[in-house]
């Protein structure tokens, strides 16, 4: 099944014009003024390939890596197979062309059954939202290219020890010498950290410029000397990503691994989040989702007082919310990923959609472990995993503040003045 659904979905890819590629998604028939929540033939394939093999290769494999913290090599090499990987790369770097609708369904569908191993894979789609914002033709191919030919993972080097939220107050620092760039300083909390074949690092260039001018985006071969990859962050969910600090001590990086131009990385880092947030987001659907499942099926098995626990009105409005929670988050998610697809601004629906997904996941996998009682809270039973899980999705890609801020300034631009 998997195999039949993947070579369907690869036909259609490749049925259509390279030239086409860098503006085409799978949701272009959705590209009109009227209102649709259908998805089309190509976006109900891909959206089956990945449930079925979230149901198959992701679920049964789930909880021996949530125990061992074990990186999930062979699902991602099966997930890379049928081509759940890298999903966005244009045909003209040998990937599939999908826009961030289509992703969206893919990253809801692995969520469901492990954020961990979601993570792992898409940890890759946030290292190569920058490149797909600003590399030139030739970073592309040799970056992205590489990414199609075998199942390779790359890694988004932001985050430091003393600036999360705050980019601004990134101290790493890349001083140019001759025709090339030396990066020192200390990144944290990377995904894929420890298994990228290359990193997109940010670092500061200009001293004395605004954050807007300050930073400069780099694209850095992760067996480049002086790159030191620290040992696996054992967190309190989603276990089988791979979380690491990369420190990097007089790291040459020729000048043609500058994406764009010095002092463009704040910019570009910003515009990756319009790619990459929206598909966070609807990782956090997905558990939302499994999380309601879970709570359903337990509470239609479980008696009280002589009924099924789901007749007691408060385990029955536990439940409704989950299913609100869930509709509307998935309806923004959508709503930021056409916009982007269509070639319109979505930073303000991103946030939302991440903000409100985020808060959907820990509420929902909160009140599951109050569905199953006694029993939520031991480890036989999967919601107590779902809850561990679903705290980091207010925190990673900005937390849910930050967005806050995000979603907060946006109604003063849009409505402020009126």
């Amino acid at each position: 099944m998997l195999r039949s659904v993947s070579s369907s979905l690869r036909r259609v890819a490749a049925s259509q014009a390279p030239a086409k590629m860098a503006v085409r998604s799978f949701s272009s028939s959705m590209a009109h003024k009227n209102v649709a929540f259908g998805l089309n033939e190509d976006q109900s394939a891909i959206q089956e390939l990945a449930r079925k093999f979230t149901e198959e290769v992701i679920i049964p494999a789930a909880p021996h890596h949530d125990r061992t913290g074990e990186y999930p090599v062979e699902i991602i090499q099966k997930a890379w197979d049928v081509g759940l990987v890298n999903t966005h790369i244009p045909q003209k770097y040998g990937g599939l062309g999908l826009g961030v609708l289509d992703g969206s369904l893919v990253s809801e569908e692995l969520a469901y059954g492990c954020t961990g191993i979601q993570t792992a894979i898409e940890a890759n789609g946030l290292a190569e939202a920058p490149l797909m914002v600003a590399a030139s033709d030739e970073q592309k191919k040799k970056y992205l290219g590489r990414m199609t030919e075998e199942p390779l993972m790359a890694a988004y080097c932001v985050t430091e020890p003393g600036a999360g939220s705050d980019v601004a107050g990134l101290s790493t620092k890349a001083v140019k010498k001759g025709d090339k760039w030396v990066i020192n300083g200390e990144k944290m909390w990377i995904t894929n950290g420890g298994k990228a074949n290359w990193y997109f690092v940010l670092a500061k260039t200009d001293a004395t410029a605004k954050a807007g001018a300050a930073f400069t985006g780099f694209i850095v071969d992760a067996d480049t000397p002086g790159i030191t990859v620290g040992p696996k962050e054992l967190n309190m969910g989603q276990r089988a990503s791979d979380t690491r600090g990369i420190s990097f001590v007089d790291v040459e990086v020729p000048h043609e691994n500058v994406l764009a131009a010095p002092g463009q990385g704040f910019k570009i880092a910003m515009g990756a989040f319009d790619i990459t947030r929206p598909l966070v987001a609807a990782g956090a659907v997905g558990l939302a989702r499994r999380a309601m499942v879970e709570a359903t099926k337990y509470s239609l098995d479980r008696k009280t007082m002589g009924k099924h626990i789901i007749e007691h009105q408060a385990v029955m409005f536990m439940i409704a919310d989950m299913a609100i929670g869930i509709e509307a988050a998935r309806n923004m998610v959508w709503k930021a990923g056409w916009l982007k697809d269509n070639g319109h601004r979505n930073t303000w629906e991103a946030s939302i959609a991440k903000a409100l997904a985020s808060d959907v996941a820990v509420k929902s996998a909160c009140d599951a472990v109050q569905v199953f009682g006694g029993a939520g809270f031991n480890t036989a039973f999967p919601v107590e995993k779902l809850y561990r899980d679903s705290k980091i999705f207010q925190i990673y890609e900005g937390t849910s503040q930050v967005q806050r801020l995000i979603i907060g300034k946006g109604v003063v631009d849009r409505f402020g003045g009126k």
